[in-house]
């Protein structure tokens, strides 16, 4: 009676690679085995040879990195353009001479070099005796019931990007026209060791100022808006 075949044993690709990796060696005076095998193509159907098919891997990985090193510039661009635009702002908003211009300032310095289509400036009434009456739009003078409205569109944060219904925009912005529908906002609480006011910049857009947005830059230009009326109020 003979007996049955051992059944065939296939080696473990992963044991190969290791094997391989451990032995690079492996091919020295075996050229011609590298130039016998053959490799699935990787866009289309067919094989081509080892070395082929390595060329292709490299030249995938050159397009891969000539594509992460434009973003990179993209980025160094973006930056240095956000740059260039947030110092002329703050330098237009350092010469403002009393609230109402820095408030003039901001309006102009958002509209033109940051697209904000509608902002406004809330802050308690000045304790300067000199400044006229009533104060002029984009400023504000901050009252109960507006406090309460941006408190709550701030929710407990410090800044925020959130929906503006029309009922807060005809509240906070009235001196702009108000959309149809909700738009979007960006609001900040300004502070210099006290509360010293809010500061709302605002679109009809509802993507504009969506809530996932990073705050990062309206809560940097709301920390020199608060100390330039600090200033301006002669506490600095």
């Amino acid at each position: 009676m003979s007996q049955a075949p051992e059944p065939r044993k296939t080696l473990d690709p992963d044991q190969v690679a290791f094997w391989l990796a451990r032995h690079p060696d492996f091919f020295v005076g075996r050229e011609g085995l590298l130039q016998q095998l053959k490799v699935p193509h990787p866009h289309i159907d067919g094989a081509v040879s080892l070395l082929e098919r390595l060329v292709i891997d490299l030249r995938q990985r050159a397009d891969s990195a000539e594509g992460r090193l434009e973003h990179l510039l993209e980025t160094a661009r973006h930056n240095e353009a956000q740059y260039r635009r947030l110092r002329e702002t703050l330098l237009a908003l350092i010469e403002a001479e009393d609230r109402d211009a820095l408030a003039q300032a901001l309006a102009v310095q958002l509209g033109e070099r940051f697209d904000t289509p509608a902002m406004a400036l809330w802050c308690p009434a000045s304790l300067s005796d000199d400044e006229p009456a009533p104060p002029q739009p984009p400023r504000h003078v901050l009252d109960q019931h507006a406090t309460a409205r941006l408190t709550a569109l701030l929710d407990g944060r410090t800044s925020r990007c959130a929906k503006l219904s029309v009922s807060d925009w005809k509240c906070l912005l009235p001196h702009t026209k108000p959309p149809r529908k909700a738009g979007s906002c960006a609001v900040s609480r300004l502070a210099a060791g006290e509360p010293v006011g809010y500061l709302l910049l605002a679109s009809p857009d509802p993507q504009c100022y969506r809530a996932s947005m990073d705050t990062l830059f309206t809560e940097y230009l709301g920390d020199i808006v608060a100390r330039l009326l600090q200033r301006l109020d002669g506490h600095g």
